[in-house]
C-alpha cells in the first residue's frame, strides 16, 4: 500500500472553502484505478493546516492518476485560478506503507 499526504497551507478562514472543494472530489477518487481511501482532514487547531490523505493499492496507481489527463484538468483549474484559492502552497509526503491492519 503507498500513502499520500498533500498538506495543504490554508489560513482558517479559507478552509470551509477548501473543504468543500475537495468534498466535490471524494466522489470522484472513488473512480480512481487503485485509490483505496480518500481523506480531506481539517485541524482541530488554527496553527495547524489540513491535509489531504490517500491510499493506493501501488505506487504505480498513484503515479498513473498523477500523471492521468483527469488529475492535471483537475489541477490546471486550481492553477489557471490561484488568485481566488485560499490554498497559499502545499507539500506533499509519500509512504510506502510496512504495517496494517
Amino acid at each position: 500500500m503507498y500513502v499520500v499526504m498533500n498538506q495543504l497551507y490554508v489560513p482558517p478562514e479559507g478552509r470551509e472553502n477548501v473543504a468543500n472543494r475537495f468534498s466535490n472530489s471524494a466522489e470522484k477518487m472513488k473512480e480512481i484505478p487503485g485509490c483505496l481511501d480518500f481523506m480531506f482532514l481539517n485541524p482541530e487547531e488554527d496553527e495547524k493546516y489540513p491535509v489531504v490523505l490517500t491510499k493506493w493499492a501501488s505506487k504505480a496507481d498513484y503515479e498513473a492518476w498523477v500523471n492521468s489527463d483527469a488529475f492535471k484538468s483537475a489541477h490546471k483549474k486550481r492553477r489557471d485560478n490561484l488568485d481566488s484559492s485560499p490554498t497559499q502552497s502545499n507539500e506533499i509526503f509519500a509512504y510506502e506503507a510496512v504495517h496494517h491492519l
